[in-house]
C-alpha cells in the first residue's frame, strides 16, 4: 500500500504544485506550477521522483505533516527549520520520516516558498495534465487546510548519486530582473523608460503567486487611455494606473488591459519567487 500524508498544521498558504498547465493559454487557463522551478526539480532529484512530479509549496510559514506509512522527504527552498516528532531534522537532504510522526516545516529564515518532496510525489487527482494549484483560476487542489489527507504515488526504487551537498540556491539579497523592452514601450515616456531601467525598486508585501509588486518610482505614460485586453505572457512587466511595474508570476491572468513595457526572461523568476518583501529590484536590459 501507499502511502497517505494527513497535513496537521496548513501554513499561511500551501499548495500543490508541479510544472503547471502549460498550452492552455488560448482558453484562459494560467500555466500555475512551482514558482521556483529549479527548487521543484532539486527536491524531486533527491528523493528520486522524475523532475516535475508533484510537490508541497508552502509560503513564509511552512506546514506539518504527518505520513501513515514510512517516508522519505525532502524539505528545500527557502531555508527553515526542520523537526521529526520535535527533534531536529537536515534541510535540505533527504530526509527518513517513521510512521506516524509528524514533519515539522519551519518558518523560513530567508526568502519565501520552501518546498516539500516526498518519495512517489504528492498523487492527487490531475486537472488538464497537472496536479498544480492553481489560484486565480481554481483549478486543481484547494490550498491545504489542517485535516487534509493527500495520497502518495509508488515510491521510486533507488535514489540518485549527488554531491553531498546539494546546490540550494541561496534567496536574493538583492533581485535582479533581466528584461526585454515590448511589446507596449511607447506607451510610457522617454524618461519612464530610463527610470525602469536605472532605479531600484523593492518588493511589495502585496505581491502574490499572480505577481511580484514593487514599490518605488512611477512610471509616466506617454499615452493616456486604456488598451484593449491582450495576451498575457509569464514574466510581462504590466503597469497599473499608480505607475509601479508588477511582474506577473505563474498564476497571471491571460488577459489584461494594462500596458506592458517589458518582459522579465524565465531564468530570472525563480529568485523572483524567493525575495521577500522589501528586497531590492532593478530591471535590466
Amino acid at each position: 500500500m501507499t502511502v497517505k500524508i494527513s497535513v496537521t498544521r496548513a501554513g499561511a498558504l500551501t499548495t500543490v504544485q508541479d510544472f503547471g498547465r502549460v498550452g492552455y493559454a488560448h482558453l484562459g487557463v494560467p500555466r500555475s506550477g512551482a514558482l521556483d522551478a529549479d527548487a521543484l526539480r532539486l527536491a524531486n532529484r533527491l528523493v528520486g521522483n522524475t523532475e516535475g512530479a508533484a510537490v508541497l509549496e508552502t509560503t513564509l510559514t511552512g506546514c506539518a505533516l504527518r505520513p501513515d506509512r514510512a517516508a522519505t522527504f525532502v524539505v528545500g527552498g527557502a531555508p527553515c527549520p526542520v523537526t521529526v516528532d520535535g527533534a531536529p531534522a537536515a534541510w535540505g537532504v533527504p530526509v527518513y520520516v517513521p510512521a506516524g510522526a509528524v514533519l515539522d516545516v519551519g518558518a523560513a529564515r530567508a526568502g519565501v516558498r520552501s518546498y516539500v518532496a516526498v518519495a512517489g510525489g504528492v498523487a492527487v487527482e490531475p486537472v488538464l495534465g497537472s496536479r498544480a494549484t492553481d489560484l486565480l483560476s481554481g483549478l486543481g487542489p484547494a490550498p491545504l487546510s489542517a485535516g487534509d489527507v493527500l495520497p502518495v504515488g509508488e515510491a521510486p526504487g533507488t535514489r540518485p548519486v549527488l554531491p553531498v551537498a546539494a546546490p540550494w540556491p541561496a534567496p536574493p539579497a538583492e533581485l535582479v530582473l533581466p528584461v526585454r523592452f515590448g511589446p507596449r514601450t511607447d506607451w510610457f515616456t522617454e524618461a519612464a523608460r530610463r527610470t525602469f531601467v536605472t532605479a531600484t525598486y523593492t518588493v511589495s508585501g502585496n505581491s502574490n503567486r499572480i505577481g511580484l509588486r514593487t514599490e518605488g518610482p512611477a512610471l509616466e505614460r506617454e499615452l493616456d487611455g486604456e488598451l484593449p485586453s491582450e495576451g498575457m505572457v509569464l514574466g510581462a512587466v504590466q503597469v497599473p494606473p499608480d505607475g509601479r511595474p508588477v511582474v506577473f508570476l505563474h498564476d497571471h491572468p491571460t488577459t489584461g488591459g494594462y500596458p506592458v513595457i517589458a518582459v522579465v526572461e524565465e531564468a530570472a523568476l525563480g529568485a523572483a519567487a524567493q525575495a521577500a518583501p522589501g528586497t531590492p529590484v532593478r530591471f535590466t536590459s
